[in-house]
Order: structure tokens, then sequence, then C-alpha cells
């Protein structure tokens, strides 16, 4: 599998607006989304093993930040065309199968993903309630076949910083996964394409 490394965006960066369609037809924007205490942004997709492997913690998840008034919304983003699994109507199952409680949104021109300079599946940012970026890298350490438990523990602990009021995590950990499958010949100039190492 080759592994791929979040671009980790700097901190304090404005959430990039965005109005997609979720898997029920419905647009979700950002702007709809300005109330709420914190913003939980997911690139992820249908097929990718490491979102797979997250796949009942992020419903879970999805429901706990919920809960604490935490906006969440998943946003896939990879090119049909190469990969039809992660199509609206691929999504629509997965959404319900899953029992995501959360909006999955889809970005067909890949534009959205750029403005976040997003690079794997999964890739989470979480933003404070004036949107602007706290926490940019990995779920947790678990990983497809190493073993470790999966946790949440460091977006955990990142909500948690959050909505207590401390600052942001010293340390975070970029996030692992597939790379976001571009529409070729459009890759982002951020985007290298080369192996994550651990």
């Amino acid at each position: 599998m080759v592994k791929t490394a979040s671009t980790m965006l700097p901190l304090g960066t404005a959430a990039p607006a965005f109005s997609l369609p979720n898997v029920d037809g419905k647009l979700v924007s950002l702007a709809e989304l300005a109330s709420a205490r914190g913003l939980l942004v997911i690139f992820m997709c249908n097929h990718c093993p490491f979102v797979k492997h997250l796949r009942s913690a992020l419903s879970e998840f999805g429901r706990e930040c919920q809960g604490r008034g935490v906006s969440v919304v998943a946003i896939s983003s990879n090119d049909v065309s190469a990969h039809p699994d992660d199509g609206p109507a691929k999504m629509a199952e997965e959404h319900r199968s899953a029992g995501y409680p959360f909006p999955y949104l889809y970005d067909a021109s890949q534009a959205v993903a750029k403005a976040y300079k997003a690079a794997c599946t999964p890739d989470f940012y979480l933003f404070d309630s004036d949107q602007t970026l706290v926490y940019r890298g990995q779920f947790d350490s678990s990983r497809p076949s190493n073993g470790q438990p999966v946790t949440g523990a460091d977006l955990r602990a990142a909500v948690d910083a959050l909505l207590t009021g401390q600052p942001p995590l010293q340390t975070q950990r970029p996030s692992i996964g597939c790379n976001i499958k571009w529409i070729r010949g459009s890759e982002p100039d951020y985007f290298t394409g080369q192996a994550a190492s651990e």
C-alpha cells in the first residue's frame, strides 16, 4: 500500500468556503455551519483501506462531536472516472451502510480538496467557532495491519482542547492514507505523490 501524508496546512488558516452536494442531493455550505462550537472536515472516500479501517470509529466519533456542538462534514474528492466506487451513488450506499451521522459531500471538480491542500484519505481538519484551523493531522496512530487499536486519541484530544478553551495541541502528527485520486493532469502543485514514511 502506497502511503501519503497530510500537507499540514498552517494553523490559523481560515476554513476555505465550499458548497457541495450531499448524498441526499441537497447542497451543504460552509456558511451554514458557522454557528457551531467547532467544525471537523474529513476528506475521505469509499474504497480506501485506511478509511475502511476507521469506518465504525468515524461513525461513533461523528456522533460524539455532534453531541458536543461540533459540526462534522465528510468530503469525497476522488476522480470517479478512474474510481467509480467513489461516486455519488456508491457514496449514498456507504453513508447508509456505515451509519455516518454527518453529511457526505461530493467534490467533483476537486477544487475544495485543493483549497484545503488535502492530500490523502482520510485527512482531518478541525476548526474553531470562528472557523480558524486549530488541528490537522491523524485520527490516531492506528493503521491497517499495524496492530494498534483505533482510539481516535489524537483528534479527540484536539476536540477536547478546543471545547475547553485550551490552545491548539503542540504535537500534531500528519494523517497517513491513500493519496487523493486526482483527475489526470490536474494534480495540485503541493502534491508530489511520494510515499510517506512513518
